[in-house]
């Protein structure tokens, strides 16, 4: 399976129309609703950004061209770049890209440090770029301490502030000191915190829109300066080439802008999902590290994540297991398996993940059918 970032966690059966319970259904589905929880693989687009892009679809032009609406374009670009700096807090540069795979490669192809070193819990989107790259190793809680890190001397170090599959949240700002105190750079994949939660004090950091509520093909490096890495021509400030994305721009920002002043109301509804899981027997994964309200993953023993995944798709609830992309192939989680757990139990694990748009139904759905199959568990 072909698994760019950006195509690598959708759900296993993509909703019909994104949104909530109750959404009308073209799938065929029994029960012709779906309850969308798997927001960590690709959120709905929200309607900010939704009417944010299509602004930007009547703005035709090229934004390299002179001309007046060549330049129209590159004003309601540059716009839209000052409006993602400012929502994230970002005080350096952006480069718009196609999304997070692009943006990690650009950082960890053209940085101008001469080593790479990676955590063992990066998302494929990084450790392909990163072969024979030292690793970071983590303990059962799924994080890393400043002393863990290795000799950082000239070095470019990726770690993700958010775990896609577990939703631990690494010490960022902490590690960035140490890495920085050691002579490297942080790279910091923030596809699933931006938006959410607060920025890291990173050289470099990555961004996907559709992750917290924009449109699908656009995302952004950001940069201390342009000086970390190496120019190659053309957009993008001679940092990317191909002609710009202005309405995904656009929409990015706009769905950067709605904010994240939903996340308490995520925090309960996680908290009450949690609570009903390990009544029924099921456990939570890095249940003491620090997790993102978003996501949550769960091992149900003695049930195959498969088997779940079908139950609960054919009932119209859409979750994946760990990330798609090992759920895809069949191979065991990297992240599980850095965490201590053995093939079998990490093949128990599902994920769940919410947005602004779950709610309370949607949880106590999931619960009815996952409970049940806990209950129909052979001892």
């Amino acid at each position: 399976m072909r698994c760019q970032k950006e195509q690598c966690e959708p759900s296993p059966v993509p909703p019909p129309v994104a949104g909530r319970a109750g959404a009308s259904s073209n799938g065929g589905n029994a029960l012709n609703t779906i309850t969308y929880l798997d927001h960590a693989a690709s959120a709905p687009i929200l309607p900010q950004a939704r009417d944010a892009l299509l602004r930007g679809m009547t703005l035709n032009a090229n934004p390299s061209s002179p001309h007046a609406p060549g330049r129209a374009a590159r004003a309601a670009l540059e716009q839209a770049r000052a409006d993602v700096a400012d929502a994230l807090g970002w005080q350096g540069e952006i480069v718009f890209t196609s999304g997070a795979s692009e943006a990690l490669s650009i950082g960890l192809h053209r940085s101008h440090a001469t080593r790479r070193i990676v955590s063992q819990v990066e998302h494929d989107a990084v450790t392909r770029h990163a072969t024979g790259a030292a690793r970071i190793p983590v303990g059962v809680a799924g994080m890393i301490a400043p002393g863990d890190l290795p000799d950082a001397t000239d070095a470019l170090v990726a770690i993700q502030q958010v775990n896609n599959e577990t939703g631990v949240i690494q010490p960022l700002d902490a590690l960035g000191d140490a890495i920085r105190a050691g002579g490297g750079l942080l790279l910091a994949d923030c596809s699933q915190g931006a938006g959410k939660i607060p920025m890291p004090a990173a050289d470099m950091a990555v961004v996907s829109a559709h992750k917290f509520g924009g449109p699908t093909g656009i995302g952004a490096l950001l940069l201390r300066d342009f000086g970390m890495i190496a120019p190659d021509g053309g957009q993008e400030r001679g940092y990317r080439g191909g002609t710009e994305n202005v309405p995904g721009a656009m929409a990015m920002a706009a769905a950067l802008q709605a904010g994240h002043g939903w996340m308490e109301e995520a925090l309960r509804l996680r908290s009450r999902l949690e609570n009903a899981i390990i009544d029924a027997g099921g456990e939570v994964v890095a249940d003491r590290s620090p997790r993102i309200a978003t996501i949550g993953s769960y091992r149900l023993p003695g049930v195959a994540a498969a088997v779940q995944l079908i139950r609960l798709d054919s009932a119209g609830i859409a979750v994946s297991a760990g990330s798609a992309c090992s759920s895809g192939s069949l191979r065991t989680s990297h992240v599980l398996s850095a965490m201590g757990m053995d093939d079998k139990s990490a093949g128990e694990v599902i994920r769940v993940s919410i947005g602004p748009d779950t709610r309370e139904a949607d949880i106590d759905r999931f619960l009815d059918v996952w409970g049940d199959i806990a209950r129909r568990r052979r001892p």
